[in-house]
């Protein structure tokens, strides 16, 4: 499954148009996890397909308790 940068700044994880292709490594993402950097999701013509409710779950998951998981990681900054 490819691998989204969520780009920096944005206000919604649920937006795909917020997100950019990087391909099937996910992207270098420094410590401190406390925003959300990137996603591992299936793709939907170029973007992440983010109509699976436990991809959902997982992002807030890893927002909420500020730990990583499978298909989400965690950078410093907004």
């Amino acid at each position: 499954m490819p691998w989204y940068s969520y780009i920096a700044g944005r206000q919604d994880s649920g937006n795909p148009n917020n997100y950019t292709y990087v391909g099937s490594t996910p992207p270098s993402c420094p410590s401190n996890k406390l925003y959300l950097c990137a996603i591992q999701a299936q793709d939907n013509l170029g973007a992440p397909d983010l109509t699976n409710i436990n991809l959902f779950i997982e992002i807030a998951n890893a927002i909420n308790n500020r730990v990583e998981s499978t298909n989400v990681k965690l950078r410093p900054t907004p």
